[in-house]
C-alpha cells in the first residue's frame, strides 16, 4: 500500500520538484542520522524518483527528435531559401578570387 502511495506521490511531480525531493533523501540518507527502516523507506522513495526522473526525461528526449525531424521536413520558405542561394553564390566567387 506504501508502495501505492509513493509512485502517486511521485508521479505528480515535475522534473524540477523531483530532484529536489531526491537531493533532500540523500543528505538524509548520507548523515546516517535516521533510523534503518526509514532509511530503506527513503532509499526506495528515491529509487521511484529516479525511475519517475528518467521516464519525463525520455519523453523530452521524443519531443526534441520529433520538433527536430519536424524543422528538418519543412521546406524552406522561399526568402530563406533564396537567401541560402545567395549566400552559396557569393562564397564560390569568394573562392574564386583566391
Amino acid at each position: 500500500m506504501a508502495e501505492k502511495k509513493t509512485k502517486n506521490d511521485v508521479s505528480k511531480l515535475n522534473f524540477e520538484d523531483s530532484i529536489k525531493r531526491l537531493k533532500a533523501i540523500v543528505e538524509q540518507i548520507e548523515q546516517g542520522e535516521i533510523l534503518l527502516q526509514d532509511s530503506l523507506e527513503q532509499y526506495e522513495q528515491g529509487m521511484a524518483l529516479i525511475k519517475h526522473c528518467r521516464g519525463i526525461l525520455q519523453q523530452a528526449e521524443k519531443r526534441i527528435e520529433k520538433i527536430s525531424k519536424t524543422d528538418q521536413d519543412e521546406p524552406k520558405p522561399a526568402d530563406e531559401e533564396a537567401d541560402a542561394e545567395a549566400e552559396a553564390e557569393g562564397e564560390a566567387e569568394d573562392e574564386a578570387l583566391f
